[in-house]
Parts: structure tokens; sequence; C-alpha cells
């Protein structure tokens, strides 16, 4: 599969607790269900061995030799699989016994690491039978014949996949400054928790969190799995939470208080970690604090070179879009309030009373209105200080027409109707332009005719001119050069079309409008995307259809949020556009699209070079300002070819 992913594993075994022999045939078997999946790396709960809790039976010498036997027994059970594997057990030494992640690979064990923090409160006792690795004296240990390292400063390395492996412990998570915090800033980028942590009202959530934000912290992968079921015991139930996160997403989840074994998988990006933290300049500052001095041991080892060509996590098609509704929801709600808040803001700076904005009845100008109302309700200002202006001209459909005027006219804003089909007849004469001929000539006199009658109505007025352009438009350089490109203050220039369809349809089903103003949203979404510059078909139909000309804007949205996003390479945005729209483009549709996309990204820089100010929404943003600094003539020779 290549591409930087490292297919990671989680489980929880049925065990039962003090019986090792047990716990290891069915460690055994979920190694070899780890193997059939192509699972790379695979971690266990804590103290799977012998369970967790053992209690004062950690001190009997039956246990711990048992626990012994089982690892080699595992160990040489897995000789022939290409997974690396991490248990936990019991280990004694320097006169003192530790709570261990041990982690091999085939039959050689990479190293030990002992639990860092030991819990001793409320239903944790284990300073009753476990030292914290800060009293290790000695930083090699004996297991199964093989003289091993140990010790907290252990990191792995896999040469061959380049994922770096740090391990911490249960409560090594919960402490105020991580283990894995520092083996992360000297290069680990997946952490393995295993876990024992019993199940609580509300701790679930928590935990979840927890994990959640130090992945999210350490811009890292981070495999969690605690012990299970079987393990509950006296007053304590364990319910085998066990999840993947990678940088603050929860990737994979399995199911709590399951009877069975059970085995979840997903695919850690390696490459994305990386890139993450590379652009992220504050991620390193942390290399000045005097704990970053200290030395880690780099175990290496080389996994073999198997592919996969199957990538089992989810790949969303609108990348920009949350797939929960409730998180959609909540997303639509703080973009308008992000974009009213900057338009609110340079209102009063300016000081004036009245904005004018063109409206086509498409979706964008649809937005940017719904914008300006919320914003002057918002400022107690007059909705009829709003100059809508809808200006027909040859491409210009009834339906389109009839939605931009009944729907200024629903929300209460001032209406002004203004054909530019003269004024550009006579442009047309003036520049010996034959009107029989659509070529961009005529498409573009069309365009900055509009944007002329707006800038001028605004100087009238005294108000200035709202853009309704967005984010995909600016990414492809599809708008006018000084027409629809151009405005005093760009409102939807942060958002990308396949999220303004939703935003759209949220205010249509959310915000307290009239039934007239809904029913205008939801036949405005039903509108296929069109400048309309081209003259409607025979049936007065729209003709120029958007998507026909530049590709589908859900490939384009796709396209441009890894691209600017994650700074992916071509072949491996294509292989992920290949898994997410397996169903619905080919091979052959998506590259064709891709190419298109990069050719205008890096032609039509020098249009993003001088935009107009607008709110920025999201992690990606084409700003000249702050958050894309390109040059306008750079070659993109390299990014096609590697499609060819």
């Amino acid at each position: 599969m290549g591409y930087g992913y490292v297919k990671v594993g989680a489980a929880v075994p049925k065990l039962k607790v003090a019986d090792c022999l047990f716990n290891a045939e069915e460690i055994k078997k979920i190694i070899s269900k780890a193997a059939e999946q192509k699972i790379k790396v695979l971690c266990f709960p804590e103290l799977s061995i012998t369970a967790y809790t053992c209690a004062d039976l950690f001190f009997q010498e039956t246990l711990k030799r048992k626990a012994m036997d089982s690892l080699c027994d595992i160990m040489d059970y897995s000789k022939d699989f290409d997974t690396v594997v991490c248990v936990g057990m019991p280990i004694g030494l320097d006169n003192q016994l530790f709570n261990c992640a041990v982690l091999f690979y085939k039959s050689k064990i990479l190293g030990v690491v002992p639990k860092s923090i030991i819990p001793n409160e409320n239903e944790f006792y284990e300073k009753r039978w476990f030292s914290p690795s800060d009293d290790l004296i000695s930083d090699t240990v004996e297991l199964c014949g093989q003289v091993v390292p140990i010790g907290s400063d252990l990191l792995f390395k896999d040469e061959t996949t380049g994922a770096v492996l740090g391990l911490e412990i249960c409560a090594d998570l919960w402490a105020p400054v991580q283990p894995s915090s520092f083996q992360c800033l000297h290069g680990a980028n997946i952490i393995l928790n295993l876990s024992a942590s019993n199940e609580l009202i509300g701790k679930h959530e928590y935990r979840t969190n927890l994990v959640t934000q130090q992945s999210a912290s350490c811009i890292s992968g981070y495999v969690y799995t605690s012990a299970g079921i079987h393990e509950s015991t006296t007053d304590l139930v364990f319910g085998g939470h066990c999840f993947i996160c990678e940088n603050g997403s929860v990737v994979s989840e399995g199911q709590r208080f399951n009877k069975e074994s059970q085995l979840i998988s997903t695919e850690i990006d390696i490459e994305r970690i990386i890139g993450e933290r590379q652009k992220n300049k504050g991620y390193m500052n942390c290399a000045r604090t005097s704990n970053y001095a200290l030395k880690y041991r780099e175990i290496k080892f080389a996994t073999q070179n198997c592919e996969n060509n199957e990538l089992t996590r989810i790949v969303n098609r609108f990348p920009f879009v949350p797939s929960d509704d409730k998180k959609r929801n909540n997303r639509c709600d703080e973009i308008f309030s992000i974009q009213v808040a900057g338009l609110a803001k340079r209102i009063m700076h300016i000081g004036v009373k009245k904005v004018v904005i063109g409206i086509s009845g498409g979706l964008d100008s649809t937005l940017a209105l719904l914008v300006c109302v919320k914003t002057y309700d918002f400022l107690e200002m007059n909705r009829k200080d709003i100059i809508g202006v809808t200006m027909p001209g040859f491409g210009t459909t009834d339906r389109t027409y009839n939605n931009s005027i009944q729907l200024m006219k629903s929300l209460g804003i001032t209406v002004k109707e203004i054909s530019i089909k003269d004024a550009c007849i006579q442009h047309f004469k003036d520049i010996e332009q034959d009107i029989n001929n659509h070529d961009l000539t005529y498409e573009n006199a069309q365009a900055r005719e509009r944007t002329q009658i707006l800038m001028d109505i605004a100087g009238k007025e005294n108000g200035f001119v709202v853009g309704t352009g967005d984010l995909s438009e600016l990414a492809l350089g599809w708008a006018t050069y000084n027409g629809d490109h151009m405005s005093m203050y760009g409102v939807n220039g942060g958002i990308p079309k396949t999220l303004i369809r939703y935003m759209v349809r949220w205010a249509a089903l959310h915000e307290q409008l009239d039934e007239s103003s809904k029913n205008i949203l939801l036949d405005v979404l039903d509108t296929p995307v069109s400048p309309e510059l081209i003259p409607p078909d025979k049936e007065g139909k729209i003709s120029q259809i958007t998507e026909d000309i530049v590709g589908p804007y859900e490939l384009h949205d796709f396209y441009l949020y890894y691209v600017l996003r994650f700074g992916f390479s071509p072949s491996k945005i294509r292989f992920l556009a290949n898994h997410a729209f397996k169903d619905l483009y080919t091979d052959e549709v998506i590259v064709k699209w891709l190419k298109v996309f990069y050719k205008r990204f890096f032609t039509q820089q020098f249009k993003r070079s001088c935009l107009p100010d607008g709110p920025k929404v999201g992690t990606i943003c084409l700003s000249p300002r702050g958050d894309l600094r390109m040059p306008s003539d750079a070659s993109f020779h390299l990014w096609l070819s590697e499609l060819e």
C-alpha cells in the first residue's frame, strides 16, 4: 500500500485471572487473526499475560514463572508472523517487581518498558506490588534466554515502515505530563498504551478525551486498549475499552463490555503525522525544557515489506463536511457566527449603513445574502439598508431570476433589478466583439459589467460591496479577474462549495424563516451550479454547467483538502480518491480532474494574490496575507508527471 500507512491493532483478549496458560492461548489466537489482517503493530492490555487483578498473587513465584513461560510460548508461536506485538506482564529485576510492556517481533524481544506512574489511591493500590520505572537500576534484563534493553527511555523504530513506537502503561496517560509527550518529541509517531482502566459513570468519555487530546498535542497515532470484562473482580468492573486515534480524531473504536475476545484495527498515516509536525513550528519548542535532555535509546528493527493495497480506514468524500448530523449542524452554526462577526466588525469600523450584494439565484450569493441579513439583525440595523441587485444577462434563466427576486423580497431587503444586456451590447460594439461568439471575452464582459454596477451603487449609496465567491472557486481560479473576483469584503472566501450546500440547507431547515424563504432556499439547492453567462438552451434551462467544464466540486474540494492541509503527493491523493469515490468515479475520471485541479491551482495564483479581505473559517484558507504564500509563476509539471 505504501503512502506512509501503517496498520495497527488493539486487542482485548478473553482472559482468566492468574491463568497464564489460558491467557497465552487467547493471545495467540488474536495474533493469528491480526497476521491474517496484515496488522503490523498489535497491542494487548496491561498485564495481559497474568491479568491485571491478580493482587497479592503477583508475589507468587508460580505466577511469575508461568508468565515468563507463556511469553516464550507466545513469541515462539509468532515467529512466522510479520506483526510486532506488545503484551503486558510482571517482571522482577533489581530486587523489585515492575509492571512492564514487552515488545517483540517474531521470536526476538525488542525491549521492555516498565510503567512510570504507579497509582495508589481510591480503588488502585499498585505500589503494594510494583515499583515505578525511575527505581530501575539495570538497563537490560534476561527474558526467554535473551538479554534485552529495559527502561522508560526506549523507542522502537521500524526502518521498513517508518513507524517509531513509544510505550506507556495506563496511569502514565493520566499524569500532568505524560511520558508519551517526551517520546514524541524524540521521534515516536505511534504510542501504544497498555491499560487496565475500570469502568465508572462518565469515565469512558473522559478516557476518550484524554487519548484524543494527547494524540492531538503530540501529533501522533495512539493505540489504546484496556482490560476486558473477564478481569472484573471484587469491586471493580472492566469494559475492554479499546480505540485508535490519529492527531486528535478517533479512527477506530471497539465495543465495550464484549464477552468475546476483540480485535480492532486501522491504518495510521505516518506521512501525515510527520508533515503536520514539520508544519507546526511550535512543536519542538518543548525541546528547550530540561526534560528534553533525557536521552532515549532507539531500538531499530525491520519488518517485512508486505504490500497491502487495501485501506480499511474510512476516507470521507467530503473532508470539509462532518459526517455526523449533530457536528455538521454545529459546524454550520459556528461558521455563520464567524461570518457574521467578521462582516459586523467591518461595517462598524467603516461606519457605513449600507452594503451592496449581487444576487444571482445561485448558492454562493444566497449564502452571502443570508450572512448579510443575520449581520444586520445582529447589529440591530434595518434590513432595507442591504441593497440586493439582480442583474439579468444573456444566460439568466427564469428559475434563477425568480428565485433571486423572491428571496430578496421575502427577506425584506432593498431590491434592485438592472439588466446588463444593453450595456454589454454597447461594450461589444466598442471592442469589436461578435455577440454571437460566446468565448471568454463574451463571458468576462458580463461579469465585469455586473461588478461595475455593484461598485458604483456602493459608491453612490456610501456603502461597500459584499463578495460572494467561495473557496473552491478561488482554488480553481473560477472567477473573472476584476469581475466577480473583486469586492470590499468576501464573506464566503473561506468556505468550499461542498460545505456551502450544507450551510444553505441548514439555514432552510434551522433558521427562523418564513415558508416562502425556506422553499426558495431548497430550490436554490436543487439548481445546477452555473455562472449563467451563456444563453439558455431551447427549453429555457441552464446550458452552462460549471461542473461539466471544470469538474465535480466534490472531487476538487477533496483534492484541495489533501493538497493544502497535508501536502500529499498526487499519487497519494489519487489513491485516496479512488478509495473514497470507488463506487462513483473511475480512476481515469479521478486522474483527469486531478490534472485539471493542479493546472488551474498553479496557473491561477495571481488571482489569489490580490484577494479582498474575508473571514477565515477553517484550517484551509487561500488568503495571501497569511495562509498561502505561493509564487504566481510556479510550474505544475512535477505534480502532473507523477500522474502519468
